[in-house]
C-alpha cells in the first residue's frame, strides 16, 4: 500500500532532521544525460527527498545499458527520460518529474535549465561536458554545476573524489580515466562517481561550503 505524502515526508524529515528537509524539498536539481551516471544520481536524489527533478535525454534504453544504469529489461526501447521516471515514481512517488526527450545543446541549454537550482552534468563524452560547463559559465553562473570527469575501469575507488573547483562548481571523478580506456565503463566505479555528485548536490543544498 503506497504511504500517503504525510507519511512520506515524515519518514524523511525524521531521517534529515526539518530544517534540512525543508531545503530540499524546495530544490529543483536538473541531470543532463540519464545513462550510468544520471540516472544513479536521479535515484540518489529522490531517496533523499529532492522536490523537483528535471531529467533531459534524448536517447533509449539499450540492451548494453542495463550492466551499468538503472533501467530494467522489460524498458528496453523506451525513452530513459520517461523509463527513468516510471522507476523514480515507484521509488519516490511524491518527487515532481520534468522531463524532456531532447538533445540539450548551446541553443536550448537556458530554456531547459532555466528553473533549476542545481546543475548535474552526466554526460559520457569529453565534447558534450566541455558545451554544458562551458555554455553554463557564459549564460547561467549563478547556478551550482556540479560535473563527473574520470570514472572508467578498473581503478581503484579511492581516486574517485570530490573537488571543488569554484564557488559554483564541482568537480567529482578520478580526473583521468577515459571511457575508452581499457575495459571502458564498470558498473560500481560509475557508481561511485554518480554517488560524489548526489552527495555534493545534498551538501550544497545544506549551505556546506567546504565541498
Amino acid at each position: 500500500m503506497l504511504p500517503s505524502k504525510e507519511e512520506w515526508l515524515r519518514a524523511l524529515t525524521e531521517r534529515h532532521g526539518e530544517h534540512l528537509q525543508e531545503k530540499l524539498l524546495h530544490t529543483t536539481v536538473a541531470v543532463c544525460g540519464l545513462g550510468g551516471l544520471g540516472s544513479h544520481i536521479a535515484i540518489c536524489l529522490a531517496r533523499a527527498g529532492i522536490g523537483k527533478l528535471i531529467l533531459i535525454d534524448f536517447d533509449q534504453v539499450d540492451l548494453t545499458n542495463l550492466h551499468r544504469q538503472q533501467y530494467k529489461a522489460a524498458q528496453i526501447g523506451m525513452m530513459k527520460c520517461d523509463a527513468l521516471a516510471e522507476n523514480l515514481s515507484e521509488i519516490s512517488p511524491y518527487t515532481e518529474i520534468e522531463i524532456h526527450n531532447v538533445k540539450i545543446t548551446k541553443n536550448n541549454m537556458s530554456e531547459l535549465l532555466q528553473d533549476a537550482d542545481i546543475i548535474c552534468e552526466a554526460f559520457d563524452r569529453a565534447e558534450e561536458k566541455a558545451m554544458l560547463v562551458d555554455g553554463i559559465f557564459e549564460r547561467m553562473p549563478e547556478k551550482y554545476l556540479v560535473a563527473g570527469s574520470g570514472m572508467a575501469g578498473l581503478g581503484s575507488a579511492n581516486t574517485i573524489k570530490t573537488r571543488k573547483i569554484t564557488s559554483h562548481f564541482v568537480l567529482c571523478g578520478d580526473e583521468a580515466s577515459d571511457v575508452s580506456d581499457g575495459i571502458g565503463l564498470v558498473s560500481s566505479r560509475v557508481m561511485l562517481c554518480a554517488a560524489h555528485q548526489a552527495h555534493a548536490v545534498i551538501r550544497i543544498i545544506a549551505g556546506e561550503t567546504n565541498i
